[in-house]
């Protein structure tokens, strides 16, 4: 499978093990994989227990998936590059990647109202 890394992520806030799949261009196996080794994956669960992955959830399986397959980077090495990655993100300003603080509440408002959709309405279950 090959990602889809050219194009942006389509305009959602949950994604299905299965479209997850396909967009950082995995099977879903790996997927369950990567959860267990990389504790920044948590997906959520919906009540059929099935997995729902966030956007911030797709973007982190993307760098992992760049780390072992493109850069050649072992499990561990990656855990680390993600750790260093991550630790120097927050000492920053807005230039190393820190969002406006409106943004995020927009972004978590949009997504909160998605899952709020899906839960009640049990669409595509």
């Amino acid at each position: 499978m090959e990602p889809i890394d050219r194009q942006p992520l389509p305009d959602k806030q949950y994604f299905k093990i299965g479209e997850a799949s396909e967009l950082v261009g995995v099977d879903p196996h790996v997927l369950r994989y990567w959860e267990a080794e990389f504790k920044i994956i948590k997906p959520l669960r919906a009540g059929s227990r099935q997995r729902l992955y966030r956007r911030l959830d797709l973007e982190n399986l993307l760098r992992i998936r760049a780390l072992l397959y493109d850069k050649g980077y072992t499990i561990a090495g990656a855990r680390q590059a993600l750790k260093e990655m991550y630790n120097s993100v927050g000492t920053g300003s807005e230039t190393n990647g820190m969002v406006d603080a409106r943004e995020l509440v927009d972004s978590l408002k949009k997504g909160l109202s998605e899952l709020k959709q899906l839960l009640e309405g049990r669409v595509g279950f």
